[in-house]
């Protein structure tokens, strides 16, 4: 029998060498910036719906985990990101006055074009503001 151990397999190391070559926080700079710092359509963990949730602008990302997928006709990357806000009266890190305000991950093809994203908002942040809620 053939014992095959994929903790030595080159897709590993491929995959670590794209997530370094990766700029990730520039991945979710542009998303934000397409979205206008906004989401729309939001469901929050009590199912109430928000119409708008609009983000502070001059947000951190920090990439938590990324991982691969396969189905029969797919392959995708999947990056999830810690999203950091800064308060107003207060400068960029490493200032104490930050908080993390919510997760996102996004969903790339194999190309590296854009496929979906999920949110998961801290609604009682005073960072975040709705609108229609």
């Amino acid at each position: 029998m053939t014992r095959l151990e994929l903790k030595n397999h080159q897709v590993w190391q491929d995959l670590t060498e794209i997530l370094e070559d990766l700029d990730s926080n520039r991945l979710v700079q542009e998303h934000l910036e397409q979205c206008e710092y906004k989401v729309s359509g939001y469901w929050d963990e009590q199912d109430e719906y928000y119409e708008t949730i609009i983000l502070p602008r001059g947000l951190d990302a920090e990439l938590v985990s990324s991982s691969i997928g396969l189905s029969q006709q797919e392959r995708f990357l999947q990056l999830k990101f810690f999203l950091i806000a800064y308060s107003a009266d207060t400068a960029q890190p490493p200032d104490n006055h930050s908080q993390k305000i919510g997760e996102l991950v996004l969903v790339y093809n194999e190309n590296l074009e854009f496929v979906d994203e999920n949110w998961l908002l801290d609604i009682d942040s005073p960072m975040l503001s709705c609108l229609f809620c």
